[in-house]
């Protein structure tokens, strides 16, 4: 035969093979992302994540795949809902604390970026922040670690309130470390504080209830992915009792609360977003010091403060970040 026939013939018996398999391409690396909460109050977040990946090069549908699911504060479905995402299978998995936990249980080679607001060295995800150590990093808005300050900031709001409540969310190692805090930090100040656990949805009506009948002229709402799910509940209800409240992230106040003091969530999956393009690129999580937030923002709606007959003192005013109307 000769050479040029048989080059003819090669090329119409390889026009003849199926599509797949004379025209593969590359698959989309597939990203997963996991949170304890419901998606109604990812959105933000998600957003965040999202532009920290397009700032690095990556798109959703276009260069990437991303795969969602969330656990609707039911923490016992993250271990399957984990395990869903490792058969997808994913090339990396992007988690809140409490999800990153059952994560770093179920995997030891699946690249882990986890978003958390309490310390992740004391929580046992990482062996140090510079170091993180095996196949996990992440972003810390240390947001559990401030209850302290935000206590501080309410009593300069509410100076008269002799008795202060903290509503506590489920029970998490960042929850107990921020009402240790907070009830040192009342003790030193000679501020008397009652404490108002919740653990379901269900019981928040209750919580508030007790609030008002024990005496709490304010209240500091505790750090955690379970409150900050059922954020425009609590607010409402604070608005409802007449109750000046301070909040861990400026989305309670988005919703309708009246003063909040922490980092930005947002900006934390938007710090995700980039390591995990890092971690797509070729590199190590192990690599990957883990991140702290850096910049903390006080944000005060003057509409819920004229709501509660509030004159915000001049001392707050100064350090104001926003003030949103």
């Amino acid at each position: 035969m000769r050479r040029r026939e048989f080059f003819s013939l090669l090329g119409s018996a390889a026009a003849a093979w199926p599509l797949p398999v004379r025209a593969q391409q590359p698959a989309m690396p597939v990203i997963g992302i996991l949170r304890s909460t419901s998606l109604a109050v990812s959105t933000p977040m998600v957003t965040g994540f999202r532009q920290g990946l397009a700032a690095t090069g990556f798109n959703e549908g276009q260069n990437v795949t991303i795969e969602y699911r969330y656990a609707d504060d039911q923490p016992e479905r993250l271990p399957g809902l984990v395990t869903e995402l490792i058969r997808r299978p994913v090339a990396v998995i992007v988690l809140n604390g409490t999800a990153a936990l059952a994560a770093k249980a179920a995997t030891t080679t699946v690249p882990i970026v986890f978003v958390t607001g309490s310390d992740p060295v004391v929580d046992g995800l990482v062996a140090s922040l510079n170091r993180p150590g095996r196949n996990i990093t992440g972003v810390s808005f240390v947001a559990g670690l401030l209850g302290a300050k935000r206590l501080e900031m309410l009593r300069q709001l509410v100076p008269t309130a002799a008795t202060i409540a903290m509503l506590v969310g489920t029970d998490t190692l960042e929850a107990r470390v921020e009402q240790r805090d907070v009830e040192l930090a009342a003790q030193a100040l000679g501020q008397q504080l009652i404490v108002a656990p919740v653990t379901s949805a269900d019981e928040l009506d209750g919580a508030f209830t007790s609030i008002v009948e024990r005496g709490a002229k304010a209240l500091v709402v505790g750090a955690g992915s379970f409150l900050t799910s059922n954020r425009a509940r609590i607010a409402a209800l604070a608005a409802r009792h007449a109750i000046p409240a301070i909040y861990p992230l400026r989305e309670f106040v988005e919703v309708g609360g009246l003063m909040s003091y922490g980092a930005s969530i947002v900006e934390a999956y938007r710090q995700a977003g980039i390591y995990a393009a890092r971690l797509l690129k070729g590199e190590r999580p192990a690599d990957l010091p883990v991140m702290q937030s850096t910049k903390f923002e006080l944000v005060i709606s003057l509409k819920a403060a004229r709501a509660l007959g509030l004159s915000i003192p001049p001392t707050l005013l100064a350090v104001a970040d926003e003030m949103i109307e």
